[in-house]
């Protein structure tokens, strides 16, 4: 009598290659491969420039009357670095990075599903406006998706701060992401209190990643030698300074206003604002113009190597997933 040996015996050579292919075509497709890139661009910009974003936030959340940050960026980097050390550099980035991932990975997949809409044919070019616009959705739909960890990340950045108001009793531990997010579901408004600020939020990020989008394809064609299909990878970092630096100066007042209100009922940063309207009108009265661009100066200096290797990055990774499948830039 024969005993079935069937479930020990090792799927056939053809079915093993089948399925490898298949799963290597999933991710060769547009929309999976810039998902994959995404993701990879956005922890190397943000790792790359984690001090200077968490200065600009310290620029941000400060109010009239603090002089903690009220120096110049390498002075204020170099206070960082005596206060807290390479830790108080990275502070955040860890939530950052987890943030960013899924939020980078979504923006650069929901660009490739809108564009769809407008393309006259399946791989076809987008005009400027159009490139905008797809930006723009897929920055709505990338932020809605992970902001409870931008808020997250915003309060780890400035709660080991030298703040007067913030220090702590000597020892005391502070808490990490999830003791935060938890604390903030308990005791700010639940779930509600995980989404303060994202009006404004919004509001900057759709015109931000609109005009990165589309300012990048202009510039990149201008990097580009005549006779080549791409610019080098010099080209490419050029670029992604380029559009980086127009997309923030235009927009850079919605992130003041975004990082205000995440710590509108922090205890100790003295923020109470009923609105928008409220938030601009007050900023304007007590800090001038200028206060609706506090932190600009680190931003921009952070947003030429952040763009600059998130373009880059994403480019050099969707090629190595798709490899000869791919037709046309994004």
């Amino acid at each position: 009598m024969t005993t079935s040996t069937s479930s020990e015996t090792p799927a056939p050579p053809a079915i093993v290659e089948n399925g490898a292919e298949s799963l290597r075509k999933f991710f060769q497709q547009p929309v999976m491969a810039s998902f994959v890139a995404g993701g990879v661009a956005g922890a190397v910009s943000r790792t790359v420039v984690s001090p200077l974003e968490r200065l600009k936030i310290l620029f941000q959340v400060q109010s009239v009357g603090r002089n903690e940050y009220k120096m110049s960026v390498p002075k204020a980097l170099a206070k960082m670095w005596r206060d807290e050390g390479w830790r108080g550099f990275m502070a955040g980035n860890g939530t950052n990075c987890i943030r960013i991932v899924p939020y980078s990975a979504v923006q650069f997949g929901a660009y490739n599903v809108y564009k769809r809409f407008f393309e006259s044919e399946p791989g076809g070019p987008l005009d400027a406006y159009q490139r905008l616009l797809c930006g723009g959705l897929a920055g709505i739909t990338s932020v809605t998706c992970t902001y409870p960890l931008d808020i997250v990340r915003t309060r780890l950045s400035i709660q080991s701060a030298s703040f007067e108001t913030l220090k702590r009793e000597a020892g005391q531990k502070l808490p990490g992401m999830w003791g935060i997010m938890s604390s903030m579901y308990k005791n700010e408004g639940g779930f509600f209190a995980l989404y303060r600020g994202i009006v404004p939020t919004v509001a900057g990020v759709a015109p931000y990643v609109g005009l990165n989008f589309m300012v990048y394809e202009m510039a990149r064609t201008q990097f580009t030698r005549e006779g080549n299909k791409d610019p080098s990878a010099v080209g490419k970092l050029a670029a992604g300074a380029v559009s980086g630096a127009v997309a923030q100066t235009c927009t850079y007042p919605f992130d003041v206003l975004r990082r205000r209100f995440q710590i509108n009922t922090m205890s100790g940063m003295g923020y109470q604002y009923a609105g928008i309207g409220d938030a601009i009108r007050n900023i304007v009265k007590t800090e001038g113009v200028r206060g609706l661009y506090k932190g600009i100066v680190p931003n921009l200096l952070k947003v030429a190597p952040s763009m600059a290797s998130s373009w880059l990055s994403f480019e050099m990774t969707r090629d190595f997933v798709m490899g000869k499948q791919r037709s046309n830039f994004l």
